[in-house]
């Protein structure tokens, strides 16, 4: 679990940006403007820099909604991997289930071995055979 002033600041960051969105892009706009005199997109760039720096969207940090944890986060399920792991670990995520490399490796050759056996019993045809 993450710190609860991480979380916090976060939050307080997210509402920051909230507020000051429509003012930051009606600057911005002045200062792309180059028809505009050079003094009046100083001047607006000036006011830009005068606003909370937290206030830019660039500060914002996509957080894990049950850890808060900042890193290995997944966008589409507002969660970090530890806790997606964990969640489908315990079965409270329908359709997921925990994939094991090997466990797949010994299912692979066990079904190899299968097609063999049907093989040699002459129960299995493949090709030409199948006609």
């Amino acid at each position: 679990m993450a710190k609860m002033s991480m979380i916090n600041r976060e939050i307080k960051r997210q509402k920051l940006v909230k507020q000051f969105t429509s003012k930051r892009l009606e600057l911005k706009k002045i200062i792309k403007n180059r028809d505009l005199p050079m003094e009046e997109r100083f001047k607006a760039q000036i006011k830009l820099a005068k606003l909370p720096p937290n206030s830019s969207p660039s500060r914002l940090h996509n957080r894990c909604k049950v850890t808060g944890r900042p890193k290995a986060f997944y966008r589409k399920l507002q969660m970090s991997r530890i806790a997606l792991r964990d969640l489908a670990s315990r079965g409270e995520i329908p359709g997921m289930i925990k994939s094991s490399w090997w466990i797949g490796r010994i299912e692979w050759l066990w079904m190899i071995q299968l097609v063999i056996y049907l093989r040699e019993l002459g129960t299995l045809k493949w090709g030409k055979e199948m006609k």
